[in-house]
């Protein structure tokens, strides 16, 4: 990691994130925690709104990344997690930002994820690193979620009977396996998953499609008109459907002008999904 990284990091870790309204008009910074996951010891950012609590709270997963492990969705990483904490303070719940192995401001705890998987490709094709993709999904990067969910329920100020999980894309992928395993979590609601893999990973559907099954959590899903592909948060609803099971399927109109725009919901569209995102959080975890 470079020396201007480490400086850039320290940077927005230090600075001050402008609360919404309806919280105090102090600015609240996060709280730069470690989480240890395996051998590792990775980082996040911790918001808590004022107050006593304990609060409900969110763990949220970014994508696998852009140009180099500072980035993702076309953002300074640590700009994204500030860029959704003052919304989810203002709604009253405690928000976990995870810097995933490799990203972040955990780049140092193993090799970026775009390098391997771009490592893969070149040597051995597409398919190959589909499949490693699929491998990372289902192994280090969701252990690295369930560490940050332990993590959180054992955090000060923190409900550990009401925690939800969300996320963006490959971490939208990682939040509904999550869902899957821990079956504490009391909704999950994800952007954009799967939306550049489903069609080209069979694995990777049936695998997804498993998780909605076994999952006991209500599932919000959500998609741009114009991202890549919205063929994944139609055939899980589809499946929960089926199943009967509680669930919200949501595709907004488009977003900016490109597909990758319309991918980037979450970072680059909040006033098209914030009240019914918070109005399914709060319905299923706040209560």
């Amino acid at each position: 990691m470079t020396a201007q990284f480490f400086a850039f990091v320290l940077l927005l870790a230090s600075t001050f994130v402008p609360v919404a309204l309806g919280q105090s008009s102090q600015s609240i910074a996060p709280q730069t925690v470690e989480i240890p996951s395996g051998n590792l010891r990775l980082k996040a950012f911790l918001w808590k709104p004022a107050g006593p609590g304990p609060f409900p709270a969110v763990l949220f997963n970014h994508g696998s990344g852009g140009a180099d492990a500072a980035h993702t969705a076309g953002l300074p990483i640590t700009e994204a997690a500030g860029k959704l904490a003052p919304l989810f303070l203002k709604h009253g719940y405690a928000f976990l930002y995870l810097f995933r192995r490799g990203q972040g401001l955990s780049a140092d705890q193993g090799p970026f994820m775009q390098d391997i998987l771009q490592r893969e490709e070149a040597a051995k094709g597409k398919e190959a690193r589909q499949h490693l993709q699929f491998v990372l999904v289902t192994t280090d990067h969701l252990d690295d979620v369930g560490a940050a969910l332990s993590f959180l329920k054992t955090a000060p100020g923190i409900d550990a009977k009401r925690i939800a999980v969300a996320g963006h894309s490959f971490g939208g992928q990682l939040t509904l396996l999550a869902a899957e395993r821990d079956d504490t979590v009391r909704a999950a609601v994800t952007f954009a998953a799967a939306a550049g893999s489903w069609e080209r990973s069979p694995e990777l559907r049936e695998r997804l499609l498993t998780a909605v099954r076994k999952s006991t959590s209500p599932f919000m899903l959500i998609h741009a008109l114009n991202d890549y592909d919205t063929s994944a948060g139609q055939a899980l609803a589809a499946e929960l459907e089926r199943l009967h099971k509680p669930h919200l399927l949501k595709i907004y109109p488009p977003v900016g002008q490109t597909s990758e725009d319309g991918h980037n919901v979450v970072y680059m569209a909040i006033p098209h999904w914030e009240d019914d995102v918070f109005k399914f959080l709060d319905q299923h975890v706040r209560h």
